[in-house]
């Protein structure tokens, strides 16, 4: 015998089915308002999609936001913890521009960095202040 479903006994697939009925067929939505999806369109407020206006952190500039972000996005997050070398290698590989592969590499050798926060700190980056 089918159903129509193996995920779901006979039951839910009857009442799933009766739950969207009246959205389908009759144009309107049975649920109760509180259960009702969120209109959209034209009852939404305008979104400003520009630059959000106070999301620096405590101690850093917006050019080091965007500097340390682009570094993190060629950087990757499975490549810590890294020494200096791989660091190096990375933004090359993934085609750094060549400010970027200029300035990793004034990083001091030998050293092991946790984060992308470590690099930038040491490219006399600006350092995020922390609140305790």
């Amino acid at each position: 015998m089918e159903r129509g479903s193996d995920k779901h006994g006979h039951r839910l697939d009857e009442a799933l089915a009766k739950e969207t009925r009246a959205l389908v067929t009759g144009g309107h939505d049975n649920r109760e308002e509180w259960n009702s999806p969120e209109p959209s369109g034209e009852d939404q407020p305008e979104v400003d999609s520009g630059r959000l206006v106070g999301g620096t952190p405590e101690g850093l500039t917006p050019e080091d936001v965007e500097g340390r972000s682009r570094l993190a996005s060629l950087l990757g997050k499975e490549i810590w913890p890294a020494e200096t070398q791989q660091i190096r290698e990375r933004v090359v590989d993934q085609g750094g521009e060549d400010s970027v592969i200029e300035l990793v590499g004034r990083l001091p050798e030998g050293r092991v960095y946790v984060n992308v926060a470590e690099v930038w700190k040491d490219l006399n980056g600006g350092v995020e202040q922390h609140r305790f």
